[in-house]
C-alpha cells in the first residue's frame, strides 16, 4: 500500500464563470480524487479575487483550495485533467505533509526551549526567600 500524503491543490477559474459551474467542477474535482483512492480533508472557495497580475487579460479569477490525503496518483490525474480544462486559469500543487512534520518539531523544540528558560528564570523567585530582619520559625 502506498504512503499517504497530504497535498494543497489550488486553482484559479475564469472570472467569466458563474458560481453554479464552479461549484459542479468542484464536485467533478473531488469525485476524481475520490476515484482514484484519495479523500478530500478539506474545500475552501475564496471567491472572486484579483489576481496579483494579469493573465490571459484577466485580472481576476475564482480561487478554490483542495486539502488532499492521498497516494499521489490521483494528483497526476488532477493536473492531467486541469491542464486540459479552459475553466481553470492556473492550478498549483503543493506537498505539505513533509513541511508540517518539520514545523511541528520546530514548534515542539521551541516550547521546550521556552519551558527551560521560565524554569530558570522563575527558579530563583520559587524558593521561599524571607526577608532579612526576620528569624526562622523552628530556631
Amino acid at each position: 500500500m502506498a504512503v499517504k500524503r497530504t497535498y494543497e491543490v489550488m486553482y484559479i477559474g475564469v472570472p467569466e464563470t458563474s458560481d453554479e459551474d464552479i461549484t459542479k467542477l468542484n464536485e467533478t474535482i473531488e469525485k476524481i480524487i475520490t476515484d482514484d483512492g484519495g479523500s478530500i480533508v478539506k474545500t475552501e472557495v475564496m471567491g472572486r479575487r484579483k489576481l496579483a497580475y494579469p493573465i490571459n487579460k484577466k485580472t481576476e479569477g475564482h480561487y478554490t483550495l483542495f486539502e488532499i490525503e492521498g497516494s499521489g496518483q490521483e494528483i497526476a490525474e488532477l493536473e492531467r485533467r486541469m491542464r486540459v480544462n479552459d475553466t481553470i486559469i492556473r492550478y498549483m500543487t503543493v506537498r505539505v505533509d513533509e513541511d508540517r512534520k518539520t514545523a511541528e518539531k520546530h514548534r515542539v523544540k521551541r516550547e521546550s526551549r521556552q519551558s527551560k528558560r521560565q524554569e530558570f528564570a522563575g527558579g530563583n523567585e520559587s524558593r521561599d526567600a524571607k526577608p532579612a530582619g526576620e528569624v526562622p520559625e523552628n530556631q
